[in-house]
């Protein structure tokens, strides 16, 4: 009985420690502090935190909204609906790790990130690039649906079957980002002046 305790104990720790340095680097959106989900996917992006961590603090990273045009650009997506994409993920944050373990400002999973080569998620730069190369991906599987090509980005193209996935989170992320992206358009074009 003192073992089984013991053990529960210290698998509370551990959780507990996750989630905090979590909660540490992010802010806002942290997991409740014994949440036991997603524990392994957590600790690869504090892992990866903690390899970045010393390289911002000698270089200026600038801040993602700065990458925007010129990602969105190279990989040839709007780059209103990327910006937004990375307002609703990250509030545009390149210091973030999500309660599932997405990390940056794009919000990659480190699988993910790993897939499409980027070393360093949390590195803005190479973040909103492999952001808008991602969302290219899904804008060609869905032959150019926006929604569903959002809802791929955000729950996985392999949860996306024709609709939006109705998980507790797909379905209000989609309409978060295309709204965002609404908004981002109109604020251009009355900064340029056109009515």
């Amino acid at each position: 009985m003192r073992a089984g305790l013991a053990a529960a104990l210290a698998v509370s720790a551990l959780t507990a420690s996750v989630n905090g340095l979590v909660r540490w680097v992010s802010g806002a959106s942290a997991p409740w502090l014994l949440d036991p989900r997603h524990l392994g996917a957590k600790a690869r992006a504090l892992g990866l935190y903690a390899r970045h961590r010393p390289l911002c603090l000698w270089t200026d990273e600038g801040q993602p909204a700065n990458y925007v045009a010129s990602a969105a650009r190279r990989h040839g997506v709007d780059p209103d609906l990327l910006e937004a994409m990375l307002r609703v993920e990250s509030g545009s944050r390149a210091h973030r790790i999500s309660p599932t373990g997405a990390c940056g400002p794009a919000q990659l999973m480190p699988g993910t990130a790993g897939d499409l080569g980027v070393r360093d998620p949390f590195d803005p730069a190479s973040a909103v690039d492999a952001g808008a190369r991602y969302l290219r991906q899904q804008l060609d599987r869905y032959r150019g649906n926006r929604a569903l090509a959002v809802a791929a980005y955000n729950a996985g193209p392999g949860s996306v079957h024709g609709t939006i996935p109705q998980n507790g989170e797909t379905e209000i992320y989609v309409p978060r980002v295309l709204a965002e992206a609404r908004a981002i358009r109109i604020a251009r074009t009355r900064r340029r002046g056109r009515p």
